[in-house]
């Protein structure tokens, strides 16, 4: 199966295809700061899914913005990325 055996592959062109790695904003009155998160967003609720399984099969911590949009914005989570994802080409 490509998901177990191939998860970090998988991931990396499923972000290359539809994701990105961008800024994330957060503004306050007081206080504002910019994050680093990826973001992975596909129509198809089968492609979420095993992008979401190949998330969990390396204990990648994601969650749902929308219908058609994962998040991913731990920092753990986004060093680890950052390690095998690599910039778009």
């Amino acid at each position: 199966m490509i998901v177990a055996d191939h998860s970090r592959e998988l991931i990396r062109g499923l972000i290359h295809s539809d994701g990105c790695r961008s800024w994330n904003t957060i503004r306050h009155p007081k206080k504002s700061y910019v994050y680093p998160r990826y973001l992975f967003s596909n129509r198809s609720d089968d492609i979420r899914r095993i992008f979401c399984e190949a998330c969990d099969r390396l204990e990648i911590h994601w969650t749902v913005m929308n219908a058609t949009d994962i998040s991913i914005a731990r920092r753990k989570a986004i060093e680890f990325m950052d390690e095998f994802v690599g910039p778009k080409r």
